[in-house]
């Protein structure tokens, strides 16, 4: 059963203002077909990626275009350039998880660029992630590149991600279908929803041996 463009909107607005992490009231939301775009502002970076992680958790969602802008409020003193590729590099070093050695952080005009390697991807989505908590950032440019310090065989790693994706009773590993060359995965094939999306995404994320992934995947509308 389709969900009308009325519907969609409404549980987007609902799921924006219930969630605490995201200030709504300057979101704007339109909806064409199962395609949702975001506009409007929010006053820091984190909210919207929640904002946009909001949508897609919506019933009828197969796309989401976040335009929002972050504009912090006259009241917030935001930091220069220079102390929030400090805090950022900080937020690195006291994460346990990671080894912040080989990542270079450059900021201009609260732009962040993040460089340089990990040996891991969730490793570099994890990066993205502290670095989006730190109070000054308008957007964010990822750079970083995986290089595993193990060599692994591209049939282990797709077998390895079929695998998590075959436990996870989230997702339908029968309608994945998973591509590996020299370690870079492609995904092509549907989901059911969000949490199926999320959870094919983090098999293959937290998999050993993956340097990038190409999403192809298509969430089927419900």
């Amino acid at each position: 059963m389709s969900v009308s463009e009325e519907q969609i909107k409404k549980d987007i607005v609902d799921q924006l203002y219930w969630d605490s992490r995201v200030d709504a009231s300057e979101i704007e939301v339109e909806v064409t077909g199962d395609k949702v775009t975001l506009k409007g502002s929010v006053p820091n970076y984190s909210a919207k990626g929640a904002a946009s992680a909001d949508a897609w958790a919506i019933s009828g969602v197969r796309d989401v275009e976040n335009q929002i802008e972050v504009i912090y409020p006259p009241s917030v003193t935001v930091p220069t350039d220079e102390e929030i590729k400090s805090n950022i590099e900080t937020s690195l070093e006291l994460n346990l998880s990671l080894d912040a050695t080989d990542i270079e952080v450059s900021v201009t005009a609260g732009i962040v660029t993040l460089q340089g390697s990990v040996d891991a991807y969730w490793k570099k989505t994890r990066t993205e992630s502290i670095a989006s908590g730190v109070s000054g950032v308008l957007d964010i440019i990822n750079k970083l590149t995986i290089v595993p310090t193990e060599n692994f065989i591209d049939k282990e790693i797709a077998e390895d991600i079929v695998g998590s994706i075959s436990r996870n009773f989230n997702a339908d590993a029968e309608k994945v279908d998973v591509k590996v060359e020299d370690g870079e995965v492609t995904l092509s094939g549907t989901v059911a929803d969000w949490s199926a999306y999320r959870a094919v995404m983090d098999a293959t994320e937290f998999t050993a041996g993956v340097v990038n992934i190409n999403d192809n995947l298509i969430i089927e509308s419900l």
